[in-house]
């Protein structure tokens, strides 16, 4: 089952894609903002201070570092978001691909609800 069937895309003004409003309620009166990666951004609220939310906060997030699954034996640090799209995302190794150097890429389902990309510290 899509569990984002029915999540709405909240946009800036210039139309750019800031994250998206998950519906918690069949009147959208108590929804979810969650980031472009999926994760939740803040607690539910209205519809209104949700979406503010999300712009408010922009997408500058996806330029930073992150560790894609944290505290485990597998967890891969310093990568960056190469590709987000509803088909995955795909991180790899930040300075590598900067570098425009040759380096492995891993795909993970979007949404991320799983929360395996976590910001660098």
């Amino acid at each position: 089952m899509d569990t984002t069937a029915h999540w709405v895309a909240a946009t800036r003004e210039d139309g750019e894609n800031v994250g998206h409003l998950e519906p918690l309620d069949e009147d959208f009166e108590l929804v979810q903002p969650r980031s472009l990666l999926g994760h939740p951004v803040g607690g539910p609220t209205d519809y209104c201070a949700a979406e503010e939310r999300l712009v408010e906060r922009g997408i500058g997030e996806l330029a930073g570092l992150w560790t894609l699954d944290a505290g485990t034996a597998q967890a891969l640090h310093r990568v960056g978001i190469v590709e987000l799209s509803r088909d995955g995302i795909v991180v790899a190794d930040a300075l590598l691909t900067k570098a425009l150097s040759p380096t492995a890429r891993h795909r993970i389902p979007w949404p991320d609800l799983e929360g395996r990309l976590r910001p660098e510290d």
